[in-house]
């Protein structure tokens, strides 16, 4: 397929970094569509391990043109650091990497913002990074954000950004209580980021058309996941942009016939990270057993990920709003010392069973799983590379899992490393 899109199909952290950089081997351009450094992608190859926030996670491949699509917010910072490490291990990015001139950055006072917002929320805190990328969102909505193509001309910036930073610290200062930050400083943070990334910020859309009327290999790359959509997910505990496949098309300018395949990713369990209704949640230790053998730990900010049972309540609403032409299935072999392992088919609604995942957080807090119990497997699956190999239980729970969901199973991770991949079809 010349455009295949590769989504978050849960809560995001599905391995979808590894799935991108195996598939970005034959690839000519991998682009990121949404989400900022809030996200954490894992890449482990030859070189050793790559933890990416920004930057595209086919980027390892020397051959590959990697894009920072419009739908994305960029922190300049983090985005340096990042092309920094990269050089450091003597991976060139000159020329192979383009930001989107009409991407927005998050700023310093955005930082701020998310930090005393979740502070003044207190209990009811949604759970956010702390990144700033919900506060530069919100600018972009309101129209005063500043975006990527504006360090092309830093001193036309200057007026634009007096506004900004005073509008900013009139919040900061008169309704959280904070020190208002010193324009100068950051504009000579901002004048900073111009002469190291100016050779990098161009037309996305224009490249990603071209590219695509000439037949060239494209991966489209999703941070977050479905159910953390700003419209579709478990809200108010959700990202502040589109994860889903409407978010990959406005996020890159592409056109919806554009796009040839959309590929799911799956854990073989299911995790999320902060507050929010999360229904097959385990609290003992089968849950513990889960996060301590996977290291269920955020790449971004390092907390414990909430554990549970694989939901195919939640993969049926998924696959709807996303339409999967196939799923990827990985971390299969985590559950490797199970004897039994259950599946959520349905849930329990006030004694009214339901198949269809609810829209609102407070109803979905009263489900109650149902669970099928399917056997484990006596023997390993971790490293398993062939179909074939697969112990007969775990294809079983493969192919039930695929049959709840209504999509068929694509690839098959068995482990963090490029060969550790069943290629089923």
């Amino acid at each position: 397929m010349a455009v295949s899109a590769v989504l978050g199909a849960q809560w995001g952290d599905e391995g979808k970094g590894k799935i991108v950089d195996v598939l970005a081997r034959d690839a000519d351009i991998v682009a990121r569509f949404s989400g900022g450094n809030n996200a954490g992608h894992t890449v482990i190859t030859e070189k050793g391990e790559f933890k990416f926030h920004l930057l595209p996670s086919g980027v390892v491949w020397p051959h590959s043109l990697n894009v920072i699509g419009n739908g994305v917010v960029v922190d300049p910072d983090v985005l340096l650091t990042e092309i920094a490490g990269l050089k450091q291990r003597d991976i060139g990015i000159e020329k192979r990497l383009v930001v989107s001139e009409r991407s927005h950055l998050v700023m310093p006072y955005h930082v701020v913002l998310d930090e005393l917002s979740e502070k003044a929320k207190g209990r009811e805190a949604i759970g956010t990074t702390g990144r700033g990328i919900g506060p530069a969102y919100a600018d972009k909505a309101s129209r005063i954000g500043i975006r990527a193509t504006e360090l092309l001309d830093i001193e036309a910036l200057f007026p634009r950004l007096e506004v900004v930073v005073n509008h900013h610290n009139a919040i900061i200062t008169k309704v959280y209580g904070g020190e208002a930050l010193d324009l100068l400083e950051i504009f000579e943070k901002c004048k900073l980021w111009s002469d190291k990334l100016s050779e990098y910020i161009g037309p996305v859309e224009h490249i990603m058309f071209d590219s695509v009327n000439s037949g060239k290999k494209i991966i489209i790359e999703g941070a977050q996941g479905a159910l953390l959509d700003l419209d579709h997910g478990t809200y108010p505990f959700v990202t502040s942009s589109h994860p889903t496949i409407g978010g990959a098309m406005t996020g890159l300018g592409l056109l919806p016939g554009q796009i040839d395949e959309v590929l799911g990713v799956f854990k073989a369990y299911s995790t999320r990270v902060g507050g929010g209704p999360f229904v097959t949640e385990l609290h003992d230790n089968t849950g513990d057993e889960i996060r301590n053998r996977a290291q269920e730990f955020g790449t971004t900010t390092g907390r414990p990920r909430r554990v549970g049972w694989f939901d195919s309540v939640v993969g049926r609403y998924s696959a709807r709003i996303n339409g999967y032409t196939d799923m990827i299935l990985t971390r299969l072999d985590v559950l490797d010392i199970f004897d039994s392992i259950k599946v959520c088919s349905s849930y329990e609604l006030d004694d009214t069973v339901v198949w269809d995942f609810p829209g609102n957080a407070s109803t979905l807090e009263r489900c109650i799983p149902i669970y099928e119990e399917l056997p484990g497997w006596d023997t390993p699956t971790a490293g398993v590379t062939k179909i074939d190999d697969l112990p007969k239980n775990a294809r079983r729970y493969v192919d039930r899992i695929s049959e709840l969901v209504g999509a068929p199973v694509k690839i098959i991770s068995t482990g963090p490393h490029r060969d550790e991949t069943i290629h089923v079809s």
